[in-house]
């Protein structure tokens, strides 16, 4: 029995920790990027004529907003972000730069982290990339 107490006193002490990490009074201290918009669509694009996208946002947050890392899923996409701090009510991009290189369609994540709500987070391109006329001269 007084393994069974103990047992329900440890389950309820996890269960009330669990729950309390995603109070607001928890993110207090965390930044939040609200952006215009985390997809941009391309459409299509000539092979061999890199493209670029800025994503805008604002830190609707209470403390600035450090950006530690910005990672493209594959190595054709090249990133670009604001490097200072960006303060409460200010606005910052993550920029990407896609190499055309390859024919057919893309889809490309870029994941931004930074000290917001779990850490991450995720911006995507897409589009479509048609071969570039052959010149016969």
């Amino acid at each position: 029995m007084k393994k069974l107490i103990f047992l329900m006193i440890v389950l309820a002490g996890v269960a009330v920790k669990g729950f309390s990490q995603g109070t607001p009074a928890a993110n207090a201290d965390l930044a939040v990027a609200t952006f215009e918009a985390q997809n941009f669509d391309f459409g299509k694009i000539k092979q061999g004529t890199p493209v670029t996208h800025e994503f805008k946002f604002t830190n609707t947050g209470k403390v600035p907003m450090i950006i530690t890392n910005v990672q493209a899923s594959c190595g054709c996409t090249t990133p670009d972000w604001s490097k200072e701090p960006i303060p409460a009510g200010g606005k910052g991009f993550i920029k990407a730069t896609f190499n055309a290189a390859s024919v057919g369609a893309f889809n490309k994540a870029i994941t931004v982290t930074a000290n917001v709500p779990n850490g991450t987070i995720q911006v995507f391109i897409k589009g479509e990339v048609s071969q570039t006329p052959v010149n016969n001269k």
